[in-house]
């Protein structure tokens, strides 16, 4: 099927060729870069130069995927696409917003007649190989429209219509809240190794760990991956950013009197790790880079 993609960073690139790579689907592309733009015309696509251009290309009843940064940029995004749009296209918030923008811009772009799914995405930067787990938020018939395109961007399994407007993205906000958590553990698990009394081969344990133990997944494959590479991290400095689903999850924690003390935990850790530099620090700080592609702080630079 036929698909516009706004914003073609290292999530929209990737998944724009995977739909076009495995089941050919036609993609129309826009970047407010451009040259990205038309990198990905290299690949395959058509590339645009604005957004007018995009609407006027793509054939009615239109469908976008955007996958541009959370917050204003989606805001501008989704009230300049109401605007050139036409009452039956369909919108598709594939970032990280917060839910309850999604359900508010769902109801915006309503009284036009326009359609906005919520779809929290996840698998990084290796979800062009292995597939992205998609939490998809709207209509029943918003879901159905867009079900060839998940099922294409998804493995076995891998996608779901979880509820009404602001479902999906309150679900990849849990996701990402219980990820901040898996990663503390996993951190302060092999700092505790890489003190204690025994000189261990981090890589040979966390590969151990990752053949049976119960607590295998794929970020403890990811450690074991970046501690072969690289076994001190002497040179990564351990600041953790945090990209605001963790601060949200917490909030929505409090807002529903639910307690979780462990993700609540995890997050104060990364504005612990500011100020400190500890090598359980340096393991979030590389499984961020492992799965995300998040820019590492390397030591002896200036933090801000």
């Amino acid at each position: 099927m036929q698909v516009g993609f706004v914003g073609l960073g290292r999530m929209g690139a990737n998944m724009a060729l995977r739909l076009m790579q495995r089941d050919r689907h036609v993609v129309v592309g826009y970047d407010a870069v451009p040259a990205v733009a038309k990198t990905l015309e290299s690949e395959g696509a058509s590339a645009v130069a604005s957004l007018d251009e995009l609407v006027a290309t793509l054939k009615p009843p239109r469908v976008i995927w955007i996958m541009v940064p959370a917050g204003d940029a989606v805001e501008q995004t989704v009230l300049r696409l109401t605007d050139l749009c036409e009452a039956g296209d369909l919108l598709i918030d594939g970032g990280n917003s917060h839910y309850k923008d999604s359900m508010r811009r769902a109801r915006h772009v309503a009284v036009h007649g326009i359609e906005l799914l919520d779809v929290g995405t996840s698998g990084g930067i290796w979800g062009r190989e292995l597939g992205y787990s998609l939490m998809i938020g709207g209509s029943a018939e918003g879901f159905a429209r867009a079900e060839p395109l998940a099922r294409t961007l998804a493995p076995e399994h891998g996608y779901a219509h979880v509820g009404p407007s602001g479902a999906g993205h309150f679900c990849k906000m849990v996701h990402n809240g219980v990820e901040y958590a898996l990663m503390q553990a996993y951190a302060e698990g092999f700092s505790l190794l890489e003190h204690g009394p025994f000189d261990y081969d981090l890589h040979r344990v966390a590969e151990l760990w990752n053949h049976g133990g119960v607590i295998r997944s794929w970020l403890l494959e990811l450690t074991a991956e970046m501690l072969e590479q690289d076994p001190t991290l002497a040179d990564v400095a351990g600041y953790v950013e945090d990209t605001g689903e963790g601060r949200w999850t917490v909030e929505a924690a409090v807002e529903h009197a639910v307690p979780a003390p462990v993700i609540t935990q995890s997050l104060f850790a990364r504005f612990r790790s500011r100020e400190a530099d500890d090598f359980g620090d340096k393991i979030v700080a590389m499984l961020r880079k492992q799965f995300g592609g998040h820019a590492v702080r390397r030591t002896g630079t200036r933090r801000v």
